[in-house]
């Protein structure tokens, strides 16, 4: 049980260090389009993206897929970049029509890119060890709370400014999505890998 919970601490902390804040943005991108009364949207969208990332962190952990770690830890910044984008060009009665957004299959895409940017630090913590189920499943549950107190916490967020000071949520959207899209850009350009 100690293998576990050493895991789960590590896959946790992964994702809350704000030294790795390029994940963090890009769960804030997945969400800012939503309220905390869209709670049920949310939970699809970041089971789309934990599905995603963990089919490509177990296959990259176990040497079943090979990648250019260079070209992932660049596409991550874009895929930060385009669900920003996408947040800024999406009309809000298109988001409230749909049952099967386009958001959702973005998130499950971008999340396979994610969860091989995942399994770069994963694997440099298992090293040579063969025997690894218990420490990937512990690793990306981990992952999943970390996100999940990434996701309360911007979803409280969100309220106080939308909800309580007044903020429109037009501007709301405008305003976060822009931030997150320009540093997003900034990564691209120092990550870039030709």
């Amino acid at each position: 049980m100690d293998t576990f919970k050493l895991y789960f601490q590590l896959g946790m902390e992964h994702i809350l260090d704000i030294r790795g804040y390029d994940h963090i943005l890009f769960v804030v991108a997945l969400t800012t389009i939503y309220l905390i009364k869209d709670w049920k949207r949310v939970l699809i969208l970041i089971t789309a993206f934990t599905i995603g990332h963990s089919i490509t962190l177990a296959l990259a952990t176990l040497h079943v897929i090979k990648f250019n770690s260079d070209l992932i830890e660049f596409l991550i910044p874009v895929t930060i970049f385009l669900t920003a984008l996408a947040n800024l060009l999406r009309k809000r009665a298109e988001q409230s029509t749909k049952k099967i957004q386009l958001n959702y299959w973005l998130a499950l895409f971008f999340g396979l890119i994610h969860g091989m940017g995942f399994s770069n630090y994963l694997r440099s913590l298992l090293g040579n060890d063969t025997t690894i189920f218990t420490q990937l499943l512990a690793f990306n549950v981990g992952l999943e709370v970390g996100q999940i107190i990434i996701v309360l916490s911007f979803m409280v967020l969100s309220f106080l400014f939308v909800d309580i000071i007044g903020i429109s949520r037009r501007d709301w959207k405008l305003v976060v999505s822009s931030g997150v899209a320009a540093i997003a850009t900034t990564l691209m350009i120092e990550t870039k890998f030709w």
